[in-house]
Parts: structure tokens; C-alpha cells; sequence
């Protein structure tokens, strides 16, 4: 496990470590149905590969060590696919495949995974509370299960070496074209750096008239542990829903907040938009699909010769 980013660093009078990550990924899937009405949203394959399982390797990555993924009904299958697999491992054994076996066998031994059940949908903040007990008084990460971000550092790796050097909440934020303002919560800031902020004020999904700037937050997230108390304040917001973005303006009362221009790129597999340009992208990132998928892409996109006249 890479532990480059699980170094102690001091805060007041104590010495903390980011070690527990929490991965929301309870949510019903509406832009993906009737798809998701037996298939976690979250479990759809990018190649061969599950959205949640980039989202949990990056966490890997960041040094994490405990991973708390919350889960609804319907959700079984994310807890299946990060199991072991008997069966299948033994019918792989015996066909000698070898390289598959151990693919499968990596899978269920990432990291220790438990699992929380929210049970109705009840908004971000609502998940995030789920997790308290386990959390308890640490500092921890939070990683949108529908979100893939893409980097040598990864997003998350870059948000708790902030969180080092200053020990304050951080937030990963990225430009938002004017159309899809009304789709994120969107930040006022105080420039510190080209790719840092101190947080001002936070607004839940604004018109995009209303909105503060163009910055929004995207799935990433380092929080210190008061934010459960602020997410208990807010109450219902939005969507008649339990809002994040409302128990951090509550948090950002008491404490400095920072949002951090992320470097990398952000694959938003939440709408079908997305996940599609996801899709080509891993694809053309395959050295054993590049090819192919060029040549295709280049037949399907190059007009048609008509021999209708002569």
C-alpha cells in the first residue's frame, strides 16, 4: 500500500493521520435506468472494469487504509464484486488461467471494505451521516462513487496534502460551464494561489444567474470530523433532501475551508454523457483496444461515399 500521503502532522495538540475514506454510493441511478433497476450505477464497467473500483484504487492510493462505502437496496452487488469468489476462482484454477485467477484474487484484496446501509435515499449529507460511529473523532476523505479523476497524483492524494499543511477542510473544485451551474454546488472564494482558495460562501445547486462564480465542487472531498454536527444543523435543504454543500456553510462558520483547483482529469460517469466519453477514453488509453477503436472511430466519422450518381 502506498503511504505517502498517511504521514503524521500536528493540528492544536493532537497528531492525526487520514486513514478512513467514505465512498456514498447509495443512489438510485435515474439517468441509467431501467439498467439500474438490478445493477448499481456504480457497478457499471468501464472496459472491463467497475466505476467503483478506480474510485477505490485511488483512495488506495492516497494512503487510505479503511474504506466505508454506503449502500442501498439494491446495492448487493457492490459487496459481492469486492468478496472473494470461490467458485469462480476455483473453476479458474482448475482451466489453469492463471492471469485471470489473479486478477479476480487482487480484486477482493484492495483494502478493508465495510459497508453502511442508507435506507431510503435521503441526499449526501444524509450518507455521510450514516458513517459517524465508524468515523468517529478522525479527520477522513470522501469519494463520490461516480466520479473518476484521472492524474500521476491522484485527486484525492492532492487534497490531504492540503489538508497536511494547513489541517483544514478541503474541497476539490473545478470550472463549471455556465449551463450546468444549477447541477453542483458552487463556491465564493478568496484566491490564495492559481489552484487555492479560502472558502467564502457555498451555494446548493444555483441558478445559473445566482451563482457566486463558475467553480463548483465535484466528488472529492477532506473533512474534519465537526462536519457531522454541521450536516445534523442544516437540516433538510434542497431537493427536500439532506445537503452537504448546506453542513459545509455551517462548518465554514466556525472554521477556514479550502477549495483546491484539482490537477487532472475528471470523468463524470453519473450521466450517460459522461460515461460514454469515459468509455472512449479507457479505451484509447488500452494498448490492446487503441487501434481497433481508432480505425472504428474513423469508419463511423468519415461521410460516406455516395455512388448513387455517376
Amino acid at each position: 500500500m502506498n503511504n505517502l500521503f498517511t504521514e503524521s502532522f500536528f493540528i492544536g495538540e493532537s497528531t492525526l493521520t487520514i486513514k478512513k475514506a467514505l465512498i456514498p454510493a447509495a443512489g438510485l441511478g435515474i439517468h441509467f435506468l431501467p439498467a439500474t433497476k438490478s445493477m448499481p450505477k456504480e457497478m457499471l464497467p468501464i472496459i472491463d472494469t467497475p466505476v467503483i473500483q478506480y474510485v477505490v484504487e485511488e483512495a488506495i492510493a492516497s494512503g487510505i487504509e479503511d474504506i466505508i462505502i454506503i449502500t442501498g437496496r439494491g446495492k448487493r452487488a457492490i459487496e459481492d464484486y469486492f468478496d472473494d469468489s470461490p467458485e469462480l476462482e476455483m473453476h479458474l484454477a482448475k482451466k489453469h488461467n492463471t492471469q485471470l485467477l489473479k486478477l479476480v484474487q487482487d480484486v477482493s484484496s484492495l483494502v478493508d471494505i465495510h459497508y453502511i446501509r442508507q435506507k431510503e435515499p435521503n441526499g449526501l449529507g444524509d450518507a455521510i451521516l450514516r458513517a459517524e460511529n465508524h468515523i468517529g473523532d478522525e479527520p477522513f476523505a470522501v469519494l463520490l462513487g461516480d466520479d473518476i479523476i484521472v492524474n500521476d497524483k491522484p485527486c484525492t492524494a492532492q487534497l490531504i496534502e492540503n489538508f497536511k499543511k494547513y489541517g483544514k477542510s478541503t474541497l476539490a473544485v473545478e470550472e463549471v460551464p455556465y449551463e450546468k451551474l444549477s447541477s453542483y454546488g458552487i463556491i465564493k472564494g478568496k484566491s490564495l494561489t492559481d489552484s487555492l482558495y479560502v472558502l467564502e460562501d457555498i451555494v446548493e445547486k444555483p441558478s445559473p444567474e445566482d451563482a457566486p462564480s463558475n467553480i463548483g465542487t465535484i466528488g472529492r472531498y477532506v473533512f474534519t470530523p465537526e462536519i457531522f454536527d454541521c450536516i445534523k444543523k442544516a437540516g433538510i435543504g434542497v431537493g427536500n433532501e439532506i445537503q452537504l454543500t448546506d453542513g459545509i456553510r455551517i462548518l465554514n462558520r466556525s472554521q477556514t475551508i479550502y477549495a483546491c483547483r484539482f490537477k487532472g482529469k475528471r470523468f463524470d460517469t453519473g450521466n450517460r454523457l459522461g460515461y460514454v466519453k469515459s468509455v472512449i477514453d479507457f479505451a484509447l488509453e488500452n494498448e490492446n483496444l487503441r487501434e481497433d477503436v481508432l480505425e472504428y472511430l474513423r469508419k463511423i466519422l468519415t461521410p460516406a461515399k455516395d455512388f448513387s450518381e455517376k
